[in-house]
């Protein structure tokens, strides 16, 4: 590998919007650090991109786990270029209805472990006087009905990416978050179709995104071109967040 090339790391990357990011962005240049706990979807892909990429396997909510994940690309990279933090889980209910487990991991994985990530990745960053950070949010921090959890974790996120925008800047890190709405993914395929329609419909483009589109977006925040962008939020949501119920 050339000394001075690309590193990124694609948390959750082995799937939908994390694979989008990954192809994108070995297309832009960059050798991918894919990490993942889907051992199997993991190697996989890093078959399919040999050489301009690797599998690591790990979980994000593991701070030792974590530590390790750093360890290894410092030894074998020396440097890291831009983090992607895109890993995360929901299990939707009701409040009344969700148990107290189900909260404590979306908040573990979403939140605790982008908050993780971000700090081994803030360290090794602020040394090197340069990088990037974008954390992959949600358009439902802003409230969704049964997403108590999920909701909470995606506008932490948010918050984190504001706070590390400005303890960052004057090293010269740039750290942004990318809010998707409704995209072509598993689980809104997974979806009844009359469901799948009536989200569409409220959508002020009145379609769907595609992973494609989260990855055009994290490649723009990502690259060293936006010097002078950090502390922001993309929405990448047909428009929903801008407050129409149409």
């Amino acid at each position: 590998m050339e000394k001075n090339k690309l590193i990124a790391l694609v948390t959750g990357a082995a799937k939908g919007i994390g694979k989008a990011i990954t192809f994108k962005l070995i297309n832009e240049g960059y050798f991918v650090i894919i990490v993942d706990i889907d051992n199997s979807a993991g190697k996989e892909l890093e078959e399919t991109y040999k050489g301009h990429s690797i599998f690591y396997h790990g979980s994000i909510s593991k701070a030792i786990e974590v530590k390790n994940l750093f360890a290894f690309i410092i030894k074998n990279y020396g440097h890291l270029d831009l983090l992607v933090n895109n890993a995360g889980i929901i299990k939707d209910n009701l409040i009344w209805n969700m148990p107290e487990h189900d909260f404590d991991s979306v908040i573990d994985i979403n939140l605790k472990g982008t908050w993780l990530m971000c700090k081994e990745a803030a360290v090794l960053m602020k040394s090197e006087n340069k990088g990037r950070i974008v954390n992959i949010a949600s358009r439902a921090w802003l409230g969704n009905q049964g997403q108590s959890n999920y909701s909470a974790s995606k506008a932490g996120i948010i918050g984190i990416t504001r706070v590390l925008a400005l303890e960052l800047g004057k090293y010269h890190v740039c750290v942004n978050a990318v809010a998707p709405g409704l995209i072509d993914t598993p689980l809104t395929q997974s979806l009844r179709q009359d469901v799948l329609e009536n989200l569409i419909l409220a959508q002020p483009t009145r379609s769907i995104g595609q992973a494609e589109d989260v990855a055009n977006a994290v490649a723009f925040l990502g690259s060293y071109n936006t010097q002078f962008i950090t502390g922001q939020t993309l929405y990448v949501d047909g428009g929903k967040s801008i407050g129409s119920n149409l």
